[in-house]
């Protein structure tokens, strides 16, 4: 029986009209056993922190931060933390009529009014909005309602590219890719050569890059820029820091590279996503 405190805890951010934005924080590790939940209502869920899995039916999706778990209303499903404690996302649930609605505005028919997928790998697409979703709340500047309306979007337009998958993860190479995800997301900035990750989880660097690229949805290289990034963005939105000091703490040698990087990302560099997205450090920053 799980205790009390692996029950994982929502705070609702902020609803509306047919949707409700949450922060989800699970205690969850190993030791816990895995019960079977069915969702509500159709569900977008932004994992920020953390790793699990994500199983419904024969399918299993190794979540990591980044990620985007997809849910339809009445789906079975269970989380599990086999390979880790804990994790944190930011879930939006959206009521059917409003579901079907925007799916009809984005001209889905009536049958594509679901999501065929489990999760949506970190590319670069759902870069910004990812990190947007998952940056500290209080911001005047954001609208809830503008957020939810465009994970949706997002994620259906997403998920109509992404073929849908029946097999089920293998549990040795979730084990080693989790490790190996959850090392990334403790220290992004340190320089993860693709020698030394495979070497850490004892597999050759083809074997472990296939394998990594299966399972999270990117190669190492672009998870390991993409998490120091998404951190970056994060701060910028939380904390007055220097850009220079933030691009040096992510792990860029110098700052030119971060904000050319930066903005290929998230369409804008680093100062302007601060003036965006940021209204506490307009006054330091304009």
């Amino acid at each position: 029986m799980n205790s009390e405190s692996e029950v994982p805890v929502a705070r609702v951010l902020a609803r509306g009209d047919g949707w409700t934005a949450s922060e989800v924080v699970c205690h969850s590790g190993p030791h816990t056993r895995p019960f079977e939940e069915r969702h509500g209502s159709h569900s977008v869920a932004l994992v920020v922190d953390g790793t699990f899995q994500y199983r419904s039916g024969a399918r299993v999706e190794l979540m990591t931060p980044g990620s985007i778990l997809l849910g339809n209303s009445g789906q079975p499903f269970e989380c599990a933390h086999d390979h880790g404690v804990g994790d944190r996302c930011v879930s939006f649930s959206y009521q059917p009529g409003f579901f079907d609605e925007l799916a009809f505005d984005l001209g889905s028919g009536p049958a594509e009014r679901k999501f065929k997928a489990l999760r949506l790998p970190p590319v670069r697409v759902l870069a910004g909005l990812t990190a947007w979703a998952s940056a500290p709340s209080g911001d005047e500047d954001r609208s809830w309602e503008e957020v939810a309306l465009r994970v949706t979007a997002t994620a259906l337009q997403v998920d109509r590219g992404i073929p849908a998958r029946g097999e089920s993860a293998q549990p040795v190479a979730l084990a080693r890719v989790t490790r190996v995800v959850r090392m990334i997301e403790a220290h992004p900035e340190e320089n993860h050569s693709l020698a030394e990750l495979a070497a850490s989880v004892r597999l050759s660097p083809y074997h472990f890059l296939r394998t990594f690229e299966a399972l999270v949805g990117v190669t190492p290289h672009q998870y390991v820029l993409r998490m120091r990034l998404r951190k970056a963005a994060m701060r910028l939105c939380a904390a007055p820091d220097k850009v220079l000091d933030i691009a040096l703490d992510s792990g860029f040698q110098d700052v030119s590279n971060f904000n050319r990087t930066f903005r290929a990302e998230f369409g804008l560099n680093p100062r302007e996503y601060r003036l965006r997205y940021s209204r506490r450090s307009r006054a330091a920053y304009a």
